[in-house]
């Protein structure tokens, strides 16, 4: 994957460092490769956004009551 960062003219190093980790980190690079190193069968990436969706719905519900 290529980050490109324009540098306009004048503009400090550090400004164009801070930029690029910017977008390497919006771009979750770290988070891909971490996921391609291990194979996740698709019945276990369901059930694990299942648990997720359940977990949030029962948040917000204890959060509507709480009110």
């Amino acid at each position: 994957m290529k980050l490109i960062t324009p540098v306009k003219e004048g503009e400090s190093i550090d400004r164009v460092l801070k930029k690029w980790k910017k977008k390497f980190d919006k771009a979750r690079v770290i988070k891909k490769l971490r996921e391609r190193k291990q194979y996740v069968k698709p019945s276990e990436k369901k059930r694990k956004n299942l648990l997720k969706a359940k977990y949030k719905e029962s948040k917000k519900e204890y959060l509507k009551n709480q009110k």
